[in-house]
């Protein structure tokens, strides 16, 4: 899986620094250290000169917290599970590796750019503070492969195909990618990965429709809870167990959390 999930990252990385390297004028280390040290995506904002105000302390400690963690989590609460309760531990060790990468390591990585004066834009934005799914996939979740699929598929066919149809697109090619790196190593549960994606599209269409209007799915309370059920609610089939119990249990074990 990491192989995999390395060789895309690292291929679609270049590909978006390759897309900003004549934009802006900067210097050669700025465009080494986007390619080699920052795991985001938005070439255009890490390359460009501009005043970037110093991370507060409060984002220091947030950032040191959910790192704490997650290790936390990896290391120590999914080893304490039963040995029988397999799938349960390994949500529990995805939980903390997503807090310990996307929400500590590579969050501190981006207030140590910005405090060097890099507009290194964060990976995270507090999704859980989204009021509505739209504001949760466009806005806050993995801000990296938004940006990415903004300019390489949304930007240049929503004139074609519309808001809705370009994206939609966007969930599709991202459920199958998701389907290359989750279910491929798994060697199981080909296209849940994209089935997820594409109801993750629908209910953005609906929250966008003249019923998700009325009933109030763009913000608020009902905005917030139609978020969550929607993202949460099939996330079994994103990361589904074939994928937990062949890839993520013997990970956990490489790495001495279980």
């Amino acid at each position: 899986m990491w192989v995999l999930a390395f060789s895309i990252y690292i291929s679609l990385k270049w590909l978006t620094w390759w897309k900003a390297r004549t934009l802006f004028p900067h210097s050669v280390w700025r465009s080494a250290a986007y390619l080699f040290a920052w795991p985001g995506m938005d070439a255009e904002s890490f390359l460009a000169s501009k005043h970037v105000p110093k991370p507060e302390g409060l984002a220091w400690a947030r950032a040191i917290i959910e790192t704490a963690l997650g290790a936390i989590f990896f290391w120590g609460v999914a080893r304490l599970l039963p040995d029988r309760e397999a799938l349960l531990r390994g949500w529990v060790g995805m939980l903390g590796l997503i807090l310990l990468l996307h929400f500590g390591t590579f969050q501190i990585v981006g207030l140590v750019w910005q405090t060097l004066g890099v507009d290194a834009v964060p990976i995270m934005s507090a999704p859980l503070s989204s009021k509505s799914l739209s504001e949760f996939w466009g806005k806050r979740w993995n801000l990296g492969f938004r940006q990415l699929s903004y300019d390489l598929i949304f930007r240049p066919l929503h004139r074609s195909l519309g808001a809705v149809g370009a994206g939609f697109l966007v969930f599709l090619v991202s459920g199958v990618i998701h389907d290359v790196v989750i279910s491929l190593p798994a060697r199981a549960g080909y296209g849940l990965p994209t089935a997820y994606f594409a109801i993750q599209g629908v209910g953005v269409a609906l929250e966008r429709s003249s019923v998700g209007q009325q009933l109030g799915l763009r913000n608020g309370v009902g905005g917030w809870l139609f978020m969550a059920l929607w993202t949460a609610g099939p996330a079994f089939w994103l990361f589904h167990p074939a994928f937990v119990l062949r890839v993520i249990i013997p990970f956990m074990r490489a790495s001495h959390a279980l």
